[in-house]
């Protein structure tokens, strides 16, 4: 979520850009605030662009966001270039400062990419303004910091970006807290095919501490072994999860607790 003068307007990470909510966007340059007025007004703005030859195929993705019910729904989005040709068809003396507004988001992607501790600082400022606690905040950044890293090795090493990082993430997970993904998520309420909600921004202060441990004990063992290829590093994967496994066993002996918790922060991300 972004916002452009008090307008809220949800995007998403896709195809290595991002993609703007059309509706929202509509609703901001026509100052409306009755979302399905925003709707209607985008059906027929988009029926006005087929007659003018334009092929909404082409500059709209459908895509799940979250909605005011929570739920999520496939939506219409485009990327910035598709955005100016939409708005170029919208009557608003917005357009403009909205273009402006654009053009200065995907700047300042292309700035965390050169300059990844400016992408830090702006998850910062976001987990400031949703109310998490500040110890969380430090952890989770840094778990950031640990998870850049050892996803560094793994394309060093010939694993793939993908359905094998997915696998190996999955493998550390089940041997550090004794449950896969989906379970964890299962555990704590959260929609195990949600995308957008990321088991890390749920995390208790614990969790991601054995998280961490988990992900950087994967990549010293992928660097002392020299691990090469899907399955060496798969090997490496459990061998980093089990000795966060076994931290966490320890300290559930200790306090008779258990470490994977269902507290969530849904109400911090609505």
């Amino acid at each position: 979520m972004v916002v452009f003068q008090d307008k809220k307007i949800r995007r998403i990470w896709h195809e290595e850009e991002w993609y703007f909510s059309v509706v929202d966007i509509v609703a901001a340059l026509t100052e409306q605030d009755d979302f399905q007025k925003a709707r209607k007004y985008w059906n027929k703005l988009s029926q006005r662009l087929k007659e003018e030859g334009v092929e909404l195929e082409t500059i709209c993705h459908q895509l799940k966001l979250t909605a005011s019910d929570g739920k999520h729904y496939m939506t219409d989005c485009a990327n910035t270039e598709s955005l100016f040709r939409i708005i170029q068809s919208i009557p608003s003396k917005k357009a403009e400062p909205f273009k402006q507004w654009l053009a200065r988001v995907g700047y300042e992607r292309i700035q965390e990419i050169e300059n990844p501790e400016l992408a830090q600082d702006r998850a910062k400022q976001y987990y400031e303004l949703k109310g998490y606690p500040k110890d969380w905040i430090d952890k989770r950044l840094r778990g950031i910091a640990v998870r850049q890293e050892l996803t560094d090795e793994w394309q060093k090493r010939d694993v793939k970006v993908g359905k094998e990082f997915a696998i190996l993430t999955n493998e550390i997970s089940k041997a550090t807290f004794g449950v896969g993904i989906k379970d964890h998520k299962k555990v704590k309420g959260l929609d195990p095919k949600h995308k957008n909600q990321n088991l890390r921004d749920h995390m208790t202060d614990l969790e991601l501490i054995f998280n961490m441990l988990g992900e950087a004990s994967t990549t010293e063992i992928a660097k002392a072994k020299d691990a090469q290829g899907f399955e060496e590093n798969q090997a490496a994967a459990k061998e980093g999860g089990e000795i966060a496994g076994g931290a966490r066993k320890n300290l559930e002996e200790k306090t008779g607790q258990q470490v994977v918790s269902k507290k969530n922060f849904l109400h911090k991300l609505e």
